[in-house]
């Protein structure tokens, strides 16, 4: 069994071994693949593993020995599910590995504009407070999360995980979410969009990306949040439209957008995010903690060892 992977530097650098995936057939391992470099490389591969390459019809109908595609991630966009299907190639992803590690850069983002950390880092580098004539030295407002009310798009593993969270910091809870009222836990409300955008302190996103969640947050609903509000995504980029967000930033319609995902990764120079002063944003990196890929890649060897036996588990295309 030829076993190809098509890009897998981000989730294993070099710190973490392919030895398990090994065991399971005839590997090879690509840090990077470009469009260009798919159909060679993957020509003669039964399993092929992606994390962000592309692979659409047009490509399996030239890999004719293909039988699976083992996506490196939770989300499964970059691959042709229906025409996976069609053509009998089982296609799985990696749910839930990464659920702590969001939650904690997360919160992360969070505190960092509730306490300005990184601010006060970088005044105290320069001496302010040695310069204070006072033992305590602030020039931000420093804010407390208790009583403060958090929004939640989408209540899945890692939404749930956020607002069990926020609960431990005293804030209440409110979720737009598919779940019933009655099945939320204690201090957790169910809301509408346009009752979560009036509520919220905090408003953080994690809901699947698909056509009806596409701009969720734009200008109309920008306008409905408090000008007081911390828009949070750790979702995907796609969720806001990211012109919509500065022009709220610059106009002090929004306090402060924290977001480790962008619509175009990397992020590019154009991007008007970048030129605002309130947004925060990390490079796609609250997936990646050693922890993390640990667990993804036992995941990984773990959907392929199940899929040669027989008995696919994390399909997606079924």
């Amino acid at each position: 069994m030829k076993i190809v992977v098509l890009d897998g530097y981000a989730a294993n650098p070099g710190d973490i071994s392919w030895e398990g995936m090994q065991a399971l057939g005839e590997l090879t391992v690509y840090d990077r693949t470009a469009p260009t470099q798919l159909l060679e490389r993957a020509k003669d591969a039964h399993i092929l593993l992606t994390n962000k390459v592309i692979i659409n019809d047009a490509a399996m109908a030239q890999l004719p020995q293909l039988r699976y595609i083992g996506v490196l991630a939770t989300g499964y966009n970059v691959v042709d599910t229906a025409a996976a299907r069609q053509r009998g190639i089982v296609v799985t992803n990696i749910p839930a590995y990464s659920t702590d590690s969001v939650a904690q850069l997360t919160f992360a983002h969070i505190l960092n504009i509730t306490h300005s950390v990184d601010h006060y880092a970088r005044q105290n580098r320069m001496g302010a407070w040695t310069a204070s004539n006072d033992f305590v030295y602030w020039d931000t407002p420093l804010i407390e999360l208790s009583g403060k009310t958090m929004g939640i798009v989408g209540l899945g593993s890692i939404g749930m995980k956020v607002a069990t969270i926020a609960r431990c910091f005293g804030m209440h809870v409110s979720a737009l979410t598919s779940k019933a009222a009655d099945a939320l836990p204690e201090g957790f409300s169910k809301a509408t969009l346009d009752e979560l955008l009036a509520v919220s302190d905090v408003l953080s996103l994690h809901c699947p990306l698909t056509p009806q969640t596409h701009h969720l947050i734009n200008a109309d609903t920008l306008a409905k949040m408090k000008p007081t509000a911390i828009l949070v995504n750790t979702g995907r980029g796609p969720l806001v439209d990211e012109q919509a967000v500065a022009d709220a930033l610059q106009a002090k319609r929004l306090a402060a957008y924290c977001a480790d995902v962008l619509s175009v990764e990397p992020a590019q120079a154009t991007n008007p995010l970048l030129n605002c002063d309130n947004a925060y944003l990390t490079p796609h990196i609250a997936w990646a903690t050693f922890e993390a890929r640990q667990r993804l890649m036992q995941m990984a060897i773990a959907n392929v060892d199940a899929f040669i036996s027989g008995k696919p588990i994390n399909v997606v295309n079924a």
